[in-house]
């Protein structure tokens, strides 16, 4: 099988929803079971890069940031570092590793600080979604002044395990691609910002 035999099949299942299609690859995707560290970090890369950019260039300097799990919010965080005097407080270890090679950026994690060396100072955790990390997320939303919720398209018209709450909820949604007509519709009736990276 050549290589343009692959891409054509895949592109074609990608089509009629039965895989989705990242950088290097393909898979199934499944509501039910989680996919490894390795792979959703390298899936969508090039969009999470776009969104990351797009939301950096929204944070001035000085400002205090929450910053949740995902990896996405480790593009994020790489996009935020030529900011100066940033104040942080994550719960991801990659993001709180990754903002801390920054002297002027203050980084807390949840359940303790941040070295500058990189070592962490107490517990947290980077793998997946459970309804302690749903309420450290909604304590965040409930302290914020703005929420931006970073999204690829591959995202769109998936269930989750675990129901976080209503898109009411948030004030700006940053994606690589325009979102289906009924979430675009939701976010005109919930009159929340919707941009593109």
């Amino acid at each position: 099988v050549t290589p343009q035999t692959i891409r054509r099949d895949i592109n074609q299942l990608a089509e009629v929803n039965l895989l989705r299609r990242y950088h290097g690859g393909a898979a199934y995707d499944s509501s039910i079971e989680n996919t490894a560290y390795a792979m959703r970090a390298d899936q969508m890369r090039d969009e999470k890069q776009r969104i990351a950019e797009a939301i950096a260039a929204q944070i001035p300097d000085h400002a205090s940031l929450f910053i949740n799990i995902g990896t996405t919010t480790e593009s994020i965080a790489r996009a935020l570092l030529n900011h100066n005097h940033l104040k942080i407080i994550t719960n991801n270890l990659h993001v709180a590793s990754i903002l801390s090679a920054k002297d002027d950026f203050e980084v807390l994690l949840a359940g303790g600080n941040v070295r500058r060396d990189g070592g962490v100072v107490g517990q947290a955790s980077v793998d997946f979604i459970n309804q302690f990390k749903v309420d450290f997320a909604l304590a965040i939303i409930a302290n914020a002044r703005q929420v931006i919720l970073a999204a690829d398209s591959s995202k769109f018209g998936r269930n989750a395990m675990v129901r976080l709450g209503s898109i009411s909820l948030i004030d700006c949604l940053v994606t690589d691609q325009p979102p289906v007509a009924a979430l675009a519709q939701l976010l005109n009736q919930h009159k929340i910002r919707l941009d593109e990276g």
